[in-house]
């Protein structure tokens, strides 16, 4: 299918990062050596359903020197009585020149046109994110960390920590397109929890004479959870077991990098398949929950 309403500024190699490999030609056309502006001057669908792609920028035929082609005087000299034929007949040959020519550097072309869409997906790895503040900012990362799938995910939007800690929404909303990334929904619902502080001693006032003063050492505080539901291949109940940690290891950076001081992270995490130990003779299928 041709692709609709396609800007007149794109890049060529911008537009080919979006077509999956081998179900598009390139041909060069032009004689410009821009670009952007009118880079892409046509789109045809072939036959076997590949879309040919035709650039108007200068191929190798278009930057060498004419005379290594064609005869320099083929039109001079024309007789006035066959001005009109000979001159059809010796621009048939060479458009026919041309043909051959950008045949022939062709596959030299293409080969230069995937370099450059090589060096932009490495160069786009660099420019696309903040590396410098990255880097300054997670000096200190962990190797267990830096390891993790989900960490590596979130590290882009670490020069953007300042915006999202204590903001519940754009947590909500980075976690989710990390873990949809991973192929994981996850679920958000907010539950009142009991904290309980175990050395409740305050001042009595300031510069006061009583030595201390207990208050009520328990409070209920909303707090927002994150469902996770895991689904593992063939019922590998390590594969569970491994997630689980890599879950916590998650969430232990998320805690730091990304929550405010008095918001603590939590993970719920559920699986509709059994989990069991087995003691080389029978297999107790139990609950993650279980208390042994």
């Amino acid at each position: 299918m041709i692709p609709k309403n396609i800007p007149d500024d794109i890049n060529a190699e911008l537009l080919l990062e979006y077509f999956p490999k081998g179900t598009c030609k390139v041909q060069f056309r032009g004689l410009h050596k821009r670009n952007a502006y009118n880079d892409l001057i046509g789109i045809e669908e072939m036959h076997d359903g590949t879309l040919q792609l035709t650039l108007g920028r200068s191929g190798i035929y278009d930057t060498l020197p004419e005379f290594m082609f064609h005869p320099i005087d083929r039109f001079d000299n024309l007789s006035k009585q066959e001005e009109k034929e000979k001159f059809e007949e010796k621009y048939d040959a060479q458009e026919r020149e041309k043909k051959q020519a950008r045949r022939f550097f062709e596959p030299v072309d293409l080969m230069l046109l995937c370099l450059r869409l090589d060096v932009r997906k490495k160069i786009n790895a660099y420019v696309e994110i903040n590396k410098a503040l990255i880097d300054i900012l997670g000096d200190e990362i962990p190797n267990e960390q830096l390891q993790n799938r989900f960490v590596r995910q979130t590290i882009p939007f670490l020069p953007s920590c300042k915006y999202i800690r204590g903001n519940k929404t754009l947590l909500t909303l980075m976690l989710r397109k990390v873990f949809t990334q991973e192929g994981i929904t996850i679920k958000k619902h907010n539950e009142s929890i009991e904290f309980v502080d175990q050395d409740p001693k305050y001042d009595n006032c300031v510069g006061g004479h009583l030595d201390t003063l207990y208050v009520g050492n328990q409070y209920y505080s909303q707090s927002t959870i994150y469902d996770i539901h895991f689904w593992p291949e063939n019922n590998k109940e390590k594969d569970f077991l491994h997630f689980v940690d890599e879950v916590e290891t998650y969430r232990c950076f998320i805690q730091d990098y990304f929550m405010a001081i008095d918001d603590i992270l939590r993970f719920d995490i559920s699986t509709n398949n059994p989990i069991y130990l087995a003691d080389g003779e029978k297999n107790y299928y139990l609950n993650y929950n279980t208390n042994l």
